[in-house]
């Protein structure tokens, strides 16, 4: 939450739980509401190491709010985090790693391991198909279903290559060839 929240902050200064419903209402629809307390722990680090400010704002019939902004330092630190590039994706997967391991251990088809696993993404992509039919969503909101919708297909198609791979296999077993 480190750099979201550095991100956030760069816009304008906010409390605590105003980066929450900004977050939200941003990522919402296609990830988990976030945790408020995850947030004010990340301010405080982030206030310890001087990348953000924060001070004591009253409010009128309400106990003071404490109001964050970003630091000269802030803004540089997240200025190269945006422009670093970010790391290939993972092979360390849950679902990768348990498919070949499937396949080692014998234990179980992977080629039925694989139907399982198809039918999860066609539903995920089918609730993104769903939300990408908002015509309210904001420009963050479809282009995070765009990325989602693109990662899911590729893990088809590789699902489409690991049952070929599979099959082939165990049809060069059977034969002997």
């Amino acid at each position: 939450m480190r750099y979201p929240i550095l991100a956030l902050l760069s816009e304008k200064p906010a409390h605590g739980y105003e980066l929450k419903q900004i977050f939200d209402n941003r990522f919402g629809a296609v990830w988990p509401p976030i945790n408020v307390g995850q947030i004010y722990n990340t301010l405080s680090a982030l206030e310890r190491d001087d990348l953000v400010q924060g001070k004591e704002v009253p409010q009128r019939g309400s106990p003071s709010r404490r109001v964050y902004e970003l630091t000269e330092k802030g803004r540089v630190e997240l200025e190269e985090w945006l422009e670093e590039t970010s790391d290939s994706p993972t092979l360390k997967e849950e679902f990768i790693i348990k498919l070949i391991l499937a396949y080692i251990a014998g234990a179980t088809d992977p080629v039925i391991i694989i139907d399982l696993q198809r039918q999860e993404y066609f539903k995920a992509i089918r609730e993104l198909n769903d939300l990408a039919t908002n015509k309210d969503n904001d420009t963050t909101t479809r282009l995070l279903i765009g990325a989602a919708s693109l990662y899911i297909q590729a893990l088809l198609k590789w699902l489409d290559q690991c049952e070929e791979e599979f099959t082939d296999h165990q049809s060069t077993d059977s034969t002997g060839t």
